[in-house]
Parts: structure tokens; C-alpha cells; sequence
């Protein structure tokens, strides 16, 4: 008997639980256009409402993996990796892990998102650089990674289709928030790569994807039961963004900061804290370490060696781009904030600092905004760290005075001065496998 999806939809909102055939027509239907939105965003409310237990989110996410284009790396030699991470302010962990991960001999496939509000995208970063090209033909991306173990491109349309008509939908039918969706829709996307291993870094705080440690914990322990049930291996990583993560914040300036990483083989501590952490897991996934640990040594070897710098190079010259990175944007107004008072920097706000960074054109409000690669600003001090009087806490990059003393006014009352260091937060707070 053929499934109706109007009794699809009565049975979920009844609060009973769906087959992987029941998902199928609604999955598939959706892609067809045989499903109208209506009738999708129905299901979605009730699928938000009633929620989905563990095996429903798993036939759901199967179902939108199965919707497009899913890459066979099976002709390639060496374990295929890749990273997702639900994004924040100031997170260019990309920029430095995968040229870590190459240079340590595994094949990393990553296929990355672009900026919205406060978060920003790995390719809006990338395309700072002049000529560099994300737009990479599938033949020419396979190609990349087996000859030189890395390449970072944009999502193709044919990658999940299922995902970017449930995700538009969601955005409109107030049914964003919900643990098995995300999961759902994070995963297919990932899974559809075809990475032998993938790490996963969950953000809670101000500025991170969820609020606190314990709905991180809930998302990651839902993606990473998706991907055991599908037979990848996989890690997630529990990390606060609670204040910027490094020390730049918008596209050219978080590119600065990455070469600046990758050249000296250090920088700010929790950028680069984050960054090997995540590199000592997929070392270890990946077959080239023992343990945690030795996989933790010797992504800091590749990093302070320089091999992972000229990784790097390797990467942006086979996708066009220009190595003389004194060419990256540079805003014609560099304005700095300097503190009112001295003492301990008790907080900093990562959601408002992004929006500050936004409001000076570093980000989207709708995907059509077109980004200023030059504009962003940068921290000089930290939570913790102890600052004087008038000394100058951050510059903001901008091409106009009335914004740049807007932001001005914004940054100085979301960064916060008390007589008291605070505690320090750990940037690993937990890993789920």
C-alpha cells in the first residue's frame, strides 16, 4: 500500500514512532518536489514537538545522506578525514588543522559552509587570499587530496539536497532548536563526504551553538551515535566559546592570524590548545598514533616544525591562490579601543563581539550581504589577563569613522574589568566517543 504523507505526518504528531520507510517517502518526496513545503514543515514541527528517539534520527539522517551525491574514496590510498565544527567567533581552527592533519600523511576532504550573523565561514576566510578558488570541480577536488593530501572547498548542490530544504524551513518555522534535527542535518552533510574518521567540535557559551556544556554534550552524544551506527569512526569535542577563539576576529585578519600560527608554530593559547586537541584525535582515529597523547605530539611537531606551514602554502598555490599574503585586504581605518580602568578581564562577551565584528561588514545578515574581507577587529588581551588604564585592548579594522566609533562604544561594554582574575576555563571541557 502506498504511503500517504498526510498520515505520515498525523502519526508523528500523534506522538508515534516512524519507519526508515516512512522517513523515505518523506525524504525523497521533499527532493522530488512530490512533498510541498507545507507538508514538510509540518513534519518538521512534528518531529520538534514529539521528538525522534535514536533510531528515528538515525533513519532520518540515512535517508537525507542518501538524498544527493555521497564521495567513494575507496580508490584512494591513505584514511580520509574531515572536522566539523558548529561554529563561533573567531574559529579558524581549520585554516591550521588541516595542514596539520596533511602533513602528518592523512587525506583531509573538507568541504566547508560560509559565514551567517555572528559565525563566521571557513571559505569567506579563505577567499581573502587573491586568487585563491573554493569552487572546486569534484574531479579536481578528488585529485587535490590524493596528490597532496588536502583540499578545502565549498559544499556542491548535489551534497544532502534533503538538508538545504529542511534547513531553509527550519529557519522559518521556529523549529531550529531541536537535538535530533541538528544532528540530522549536521551529519548526512558529513557522513555524505565519506571521511573514514571525523572529529567533531560542539561550542556552548555566548557565542557558541548551544548554551551551556550539557547541550553540547546532548548534540555530540546524538551525532556521535549516528555516526557508530553508520560504521565511521568518530570523536566530538565539548569546547567553550564564552570570548573569541585566538585573537582576530573577520576574514583577511583571521587569515593573518592562521599564517601567523602556522609560521611561528604557536600563538594565542586557546586557538592553538583547540586546534591540536582536535588534531590528536583524528591522529589517533586515523591510524598514525598509539594514543590521545602521542597523537597531541605529533601534531605539535608538524606545527612547530613548519611542516604544516608549507602544507599550507601547498594547499591555497593548487586552488590559485597568491603566496605573497602582504596582499590580503587591509581596512584604510585601524581605530584602537583602550580600557577605562585598570585590573583582571573578567569576561568578553563572544556574541557581541561577533556582532560588533558584523555590524562593521566582516559578516552576513542575509546570505546575499556581500562581506568586507578587510573589516574584523583585533584582541590584544584575554579573559584573565590583567590590563592598565588607557592601555589599548583591541583594534577595530574598518573603511569608516562613524563605524568605527560605533564598534568602539559596543566592544568597550561587552569586555568586562574586575580586581580579580577569573577562573580559568578549560578549552577541552569534555570528549564524547
Amino acid at each position: 500500500m502506498t504511503m500517504n504523507m498526510v498520515d505520515i505526518i498525523r502519526k508523528k504528531r500523534d506522538g508515534y514512532v516512524l519507519s526508515r520507510e516512512e522517513f523515505a517517502v518523506w525524504v525523497q518526496g521533499a527532493v522530488k518536489g512530490e512533498v510541498p513545503d507545507y507538508q514538510s514543515s509540518a513534519m518538521l514541527m512534528a518531529c520538534f514537538l514529539r521528538g525522534l528517539n535514536e533510531d528515528e534520527t538515525f533513519d532520518l539522517t540515512m535517508e537525507m545522506l542518501h538524498s544527493g551525491d555521497v564521495f567513494d574514496w575507496s580508490d584512494l590510498e591513505g584514511t580520509v578525514v574531515d572536522k566539523h565544527s558548529t561554529g563561533g567567533v573567531g574559529d579558524k581552527t581549520t585554516l591550521i588543522l588541516a595542514p596539520i592533519l596533511a602533513a602528518g600523511g592523512l587525506k583531509v576532504a573538507k568541504l566547508s559552509g560560509r559565514g551567517l550573523g555572528h559565525t563566521g565561514g571557513t571559505l569567506d576566510k579563505l577567499e581573502s587570499i587573491a586568487g585563491l578558488s573554493v569552487d572546486i570541480p569534484e574531479a579536481k577536488f578528488r585529485a587535490q587530496v590524493r596528490d597532496i593530501g588536502i583540499a578545502v572547498g565549498g559544499q556542491t548542490a548535489e551534497l544532502a539536497p534533503a538538508d538545504k530544504i529542511f534547513y531553509s524551513l527550519r529557519d522559518v518555522t521556529a523549529t531550529v532548536d531541536s537535538i535530533p534535527l541538528i544532528a540530522a542535518s549536521i551529519m548526512s552533510k558529513k557522513l555524505a563526504i565519506g571521511a573514514d574518521a571525523l572529529v567533531l567540535d560542539v561550542k556552548y557559551g555566548s557565542g557558541g551553538f548551544m548554551p551551556t556544556a550539557a547541550d553540547a554534550r546532548r548534540l555530540a552524544e546524538a551525532m556521535i551515535d549516528i555516526a557508530k551506527k553508520a560504521g565511521h569512526k568518530a570523536t566530538a569535542l565539548i569546547t567553550p566559546m564564552n570570548q573569541p577563539l585566538g585573537m582576530a576576529v573577520g576574514n583577511a585578519l583571521e587569515i593573518a592570524e592562521a599564517i601567523d600560527v602556522l609560521e611561528n608554530g604557536t600563538g594565542a593559547r586557546d586557538l592553538v590548545t583547540v586546534v591540536l586537541s582536535l588534531a590528536a584525535e583524528l591522529f589517533y582515529n586515523g591510524g598514525k598514533a598509539e594514543s590521545r597523547e602521542a597523537g597531541l605530539e605529533l601534531a605539535k611537531q608538524l606545527l612547530e616544525s613548519g611542516v604544516a606551514r608549507d602544507k599550507f602554502y601547498e594547499m591555497v598555490k593548487a586552488q590559485g591562490g597568491n603566496l605573497d599574503f602582504s596582499r590580503l585586504p587591509k581596512a584604510p581605518l585601524v581605530v584602537p579601543v583602550t580600557t577605562p580602568k585598570a585590573g583582571f578581564i573578567a569576561g568578553m562577551d563572544a556574541l557581541a563581539v561577533g556582532r560588533t565584528a558584523l555590524e562593521l561588514g566582516a559578516g552576513r545578515r542575509v546570505k546575499t550581504d556581500v562581506i568586507d574581507p578587510a573589516a574584523g577587529l583585533v584582541l590584544y588581551k584575554k579573559c584573565g589577563d590583567y590590563v592598565d588604564k588607557d592601555e589599548i585592548i583591541a583594534t577595530i579594522h574598518c573603511r569608516d569613522a562613524r563605524q568605527a566609533a560605533a564598534a568602539a562604544v559596543m566592544l568597550s561594554g561587552v569586555i568586562r574589568i574586575e580586581g580579580e582574575a577569573p577562573e580559568a576555563e578549560a578549552m577541552v571541557a569534555d570528549i564524547v566517543e
